[in-house]
């Protein structure tokens, strides 16, 4: 079997998956760098979970090719399965065992791998190692399913949605970690509804929508090629005024005016010509202003742009 070249960990090309009514993934090219954490984006319904679970082996495609760290699963699947970790968005573990047990178990089922007292260590859960998985926090269940997901000391950690309902404070502490395992030179897949922690952490992102992959780079890169410097949203007017959005469009300097959960959003080139400008039209149109907010573009604005969603809408 040809290799796949050194600098891919992952290598997806012309990936096909179709359920009775849908076409989850439709003909999908991707590629994870060796050493990169790369975030995959997208609505529910987008095909990223479906796209994960095929990487990861948990599901057959319908047709294309997948390369694992220049293997396939349907010829090297248990050589895989010894260099990958996974979490998962909901990892179900035995609420009877203890930390401890837990993360032996799981590595019994790797030929190599730290120690458990180490890798409890690492995550950060030593003064739980006697404790059973149901008296955990759910930001405790996170770190201990993620080190699950290290104990066989992967080269290759797909994580799904590994902060999801967690805490300001334990989302931070999983970054910690995530960012410890990408200095060693391993290779990440991450999803998440978390556009400031794609932002953080991921290298590179490619954003799904309709089993399709719609757009891809770092996440600098996507914000300057999509949408302008800067946001500006505003809500204006009472039901006896009528806002006319075309004369928005029309201020130097907009490059794109929507309408969005009751307020106006614009995406500007210079915050200190606009903001005048929009205030100057809003006078001449005699509409009355009531709030107005500012920000630098984000990976979140990148995606409304492009699927007309935020992505935790869903």
């Amino acid at each position: 079997m040809p290799q796949i070249a050194s600098q891919s960990a992952l290598l997806v090309r012309q990936l096909r998956k179709a359920y009775k009514d849908v076409v989850a993934v439709d003909g999908l090219d991707l590629e994870v760098r060796t050493g990169e954490c790369f975030g995959l984006l997208g609505p529910n319904g987008a095909g990223k979970t479906t796209t994960v679970e095929i990487c990861e082996g948990l599901t057959a495609p319908d047709s294309g090719e997948v390369e694992v760290l220049g293997r396939r699963w349907s010829s090297d699947a248990a050589q895989l399965r010894q260099r990958l970790g996974i979490q998962l968005q909901d990892t179900q573990l035995s609420e009877k065992l203890t930390v401890r047990e837990t993360v032996r178990l799981f590595r019994s089922f790797f030929r190599q791998g730290a120690e458990a007292s180490a890798v409890i260590a690492r995550v950060q859960l030593e003064e739980k190692q006697n404790s059973r998985v149901g008296d955990l926090s759910g930001g405790q269940k996170q770190r201990l399913a993620l080190a699950c997901a290290l104990v066989g000391d992967p080269d290759f950690l797909f994580l799904d949605e590994p902060t999801t309902g967690l805490d300001p404070q334990a989302r931070r502490q999983l970054w910690e970690l995530i960012e410890k395992f990408k200095e060693s030179g391993r290779t990440i897949l991450l999803t998440t509804h978390y556009m400031d922690e794609a932002e953080h952490l991921c290298d590179r992102v490619a954003i799904m929508d309709h089993g399709k992959v719609i757009a891809l780079g770092t996440p600098r890169a996507l914000i300057a090629s999509t949408c302008a410097e800067h946001m500006v949203e505003f809500t204006a007017g009472t039901v006896s005024h009528t806002l006319d959005v075309a004369a928005l469009r029309r201020i130097d300097g907009v490059r794109e005016v929507r309408p969005e959960n009751g307020a106006v959003v614009l995406q500007v080139a210079e915050l200190h010509t606009a903001v005048p400008a929009l205030l100057a039209e809003l006078t001449r149109q005699n509409v009355p202003l009531t709030e107005l907010r500012t920000h630098s573009a984000t990976l979140e604005d990148v995606f409304v742009t492009l699927t007309g969603r935020h992505l935790r809408d869903e």
